[in-house]
């Protein structure tokens, strides 16, 4: 069965939305520090990539503009979300874990 995103981001556990592109060498610098995110917070948090170029209605429907964006939802509230290369210590705090 195929959980949709509003699915996702409706839940308790944290989820960090990654908006991406394949071209952006910023948003290669994030990959190594989401894996380190998750490595550290295990199953607290779920993590998910979303390609800006091939879901432009997700990335239209939260007005992303650039790329990399980080938006951590949380009941399927947005928390927090900012733009660029965030250091993994700032991700794991802001989650309250």
């Amino acid at each position: 069965m195929k959980v949709g995103f509003n699915d996702m981001i409706n839940g308790e556990k944290p989820v960090l939305v990654d908006f991406h592109a394949t071209w952006c060498q910023p948003c290669k610098a994030m990959a190594p520090i989401l894996q380190n995110v998750k490595t550290k917070m295990g199953d607290k948090i779920t993590i998910l990539k979303i390609d800006v170029d091939q879901n432009p209605s997700i990335s239209g429907k939260y007005n992303i503009t650039g790329v990399p964006t980080l938006i951590l939802f949380k009941n399927g509230k947005i928390v927090w979300r900012k733009s660029g290369v965030i250091p993994a210590e700032e991700i794991i705090r802001l989650t309250g874990q």
